[in-house]
């Protein structure tokens, strides 16, 4: 295994484990009518990240890559958002969770990031 598959396997995995420590956090806040909203949107954009990054290392082509890869990046940053919004709103007795995940978030947005604008400039 080339030292880039196994990057992207890493990759992989460390954005599966991601959606899924978002989930078991998020059974973790506090039950308030808006909670629920912010919930389902963040549970939605942590899954979509892993999904979507998936989805780039099967493109058919460098432009579907490019495409998918973008939405990865959004769906990152989103995430990072609804954390933001959580800490902002005292939903969270775990702050160190919180502030874990929302570093992985950026993180995984950073590298994300760099991704797509490797991506775009390859395909000029």
């Amino acid at each position: 295994m080339s030292e880039k598959e196994i990057f992207i396997e890493k990759l992989k995995k460390r954005t599966k484990k991601f959606a899924v420590d978002v989930i078991k956090f998020c059974n973790s806040l506090k039950k308030y009518k808006a909670s629920s909203v912010v919930l389902y949107q963040l549970i939605k954009s942590a899954t979509s990240t892993g999904a979507n990054y998936r989805a780039a290392c099967r493109a058919r082509s460098k432009s579907e890559f490019f495409s998918k890869i973008c939405i990865v990046v959004e769906e990152a940053d989103e995430s990072e958002y609804w954390l933001e919004i959580i800490n902002e709103a005292n939903l969270s007795n775990d702050r160190k969770e919180l502030i874990r995940l929302t570093n992985e978030a950026n993180e995984i947005t950073k590298i994300m990031s760099k991704a797509k604008i490797s991506s775009y400039n390859n395909n000029k």
